[in-house]
């Protein structure tokens, strides 16, 4: 894919993010929902499931070099576990 010229946005096709080009090649990814994030955020979230070349074809973020390295903050955390206090009455042993 080639670069998206700073200042200029693209919209994937695949999964609607758009990606604005940056000076320095730092791209800005807006998700659809929460703040801006990066190429790698969105490979490690979304474009790393493509699975069909007309898929990874159709992908801007595809290019490793514009990519750049995935860390493991870019990947969604696992959920929390949640203790709930048990309900008054309740026994404990079934």
């Amino acid at each position: 894919m080639a670069t998206i010229p700073p200042g200029t946005r693209q919209r994937c096709t695949l999964c609607k993010v758009e990606i604005q080009g940056m000076a320095g090649g730092n791209d800005l990814v807006h998700f659809s929902q929460g703040a801006p994030g990066t190429r790698a955020k969105l490979w490690a979230r979304v474009c790393q499931f493509l699975r069909t070349p007309e898929q990874c074809g159709q992908c801007l973020n595809q290019d490793l070099s514009q990519r750049g390295e995935v860390s493991a903050n870019d990947y969604y955390a696992e959920a929390p576990v949640l203790e709930l206090p048990s309900s008054p009455g309740a026994n404990p042993l079934g």
